[in-house]
């Protein structure tokens, strides 16, 4: 999902009933924070490297989890994946009572799991969100969740499901087969 899309998400979660729908809400993304590919890949371009390796959780937590908490700036973002290397972004004065969006995939782990007040899973079989995914990079990846090309990314999440069960842990659930109409399901 693109940033705009999760915060339209953001947004219908804050309206169910019982939660605050005026506040502000900022996306942040968790591919603001990866690991150089050095890191990445030092150990293979496998799914379990692709689970365990993609991101630089310690440098998540100091730089928006800890300062959100305190009512401090957030640094919003730490490396530039496609550039390889370091950014520096200006930090982010959020207000008290904003909804902090963090988006991007395996979020629900389990180093991860107390930072959360809330949670949003969205449920899409790889039969849709691989060619959905794979859409962006046109002709690089097959159609096939199966596909050898698909093997790092599809183990890789098929290896979260099994570890931290993001479906089950989540506060939300929503099918979001079609785009246009995200369904709440829980």
């Amino acid at each position: 999902m693109l940033a705009h899309e999760l915060v339209n998400l953001a947004k219908t979660v804050a309206n169910v009933p019982g939660h605050i729908s005026d506040r502000r809400v900022t996306a942040i993304s968790i591919d603001g924070f990866h690991h150089a590919r050095a890191i990445r890949y030092a150990q293979g371009k496998g799914p379990d490297t692709f689970y365990r390796r993609s991101y630089d959780y310690g440098a998540f937590v100091d730089s928006v989890v800890e300062p959100f908490r305190r009512g401090g700036s957030i640094v919003p973002a730490v490396w530039d994946v496609e550039a390889d290397r370091p950014i520096a972004p200006e930090p982010l004065s959020l207000p008290n009572d904003c909804v902090l969006l963090i988006e991007g995939i395996f979020l629900h782990r389990p180093e991860l799991v107390d930072p959360w007040d809330a949670s949003v899973w969205v449920d899409v079989p790889f039969e849709v969100s691989v060619p959905r995914g794979n859409d962006r990079f046109a002709g690089a990846f097959d159609a096939d969740p199966e596909a050898t090309s698909n093997h790092r990314y599809v183990g890789g999440q098929r290896l979260y499901f099994s570890e931290a069960s993001p479906r089950e842990n989540a506060t939300w659930v929503f099918d979001n087969r079609d785009l246009d109409r995200p369904n709440l399901i829980r």
